[in-house]
């Protein structure tokens, strides 16, 4: 980790990948959006989760984004990739702006592709951190 920033980050990831129903891994994908750019912030999420589907075997045509504005349980900038067939559980993400530009702290299934995921996320131009449940 770059700094303690960074770190707090990481840590609080973590935490959010102990062990529930299901084993995750996570990703912190470092931004260079500011407050302003949150229609490009949110197209980075979408890009993100269609890789993530594609590494958990899910056709990103097939998958869609929930926002939760019809849920209390949600915040504003929470959003979860679901299948359109039976609106399972693909991804999971918060959407954090911090020290003037947003990271995009995101988990899936730990039977997802880990590192490919990062690689692909690498390529679309994005700082990324991994973190394993």
């Amino acid at each position: 980790m770059a700094d303690a920033t960074d770190d707090d980050l990481y840590q609080r990831t973590r935490a959010l990948l102990e062990p529930g129903d299901i084993e995750l891994n996570g990703a912190i994908v470092h931004t260079d959006f500011d407050g302003s750019e949150d229609v490009k912030m949110m197209q980075a999420t979408i890009d993100v989760g269609d890789i993530i589907a594609e590494h958990s075997g899910y056709d990103p045509n097939d998958c869609f984004v929930y926002s939760g504005n019809d849920d209390t349980d949600f915040s504003s900038n929470q959003h979860q990739g679901l299948t359109l067939e039976d609106e399972a559980f693909v991804w999971e993400c918060q959407q954090l702006l911090r020290q003037g530009s947003f990271d995009i702290v995101i988990y899936y299934e730990a039977s997802a592709d880990h590192e490919a995921i990062l690689a692909d996320v690498r390529a679309l131009g994005f700082d990324v951190t991994g973190v394993e449940g």
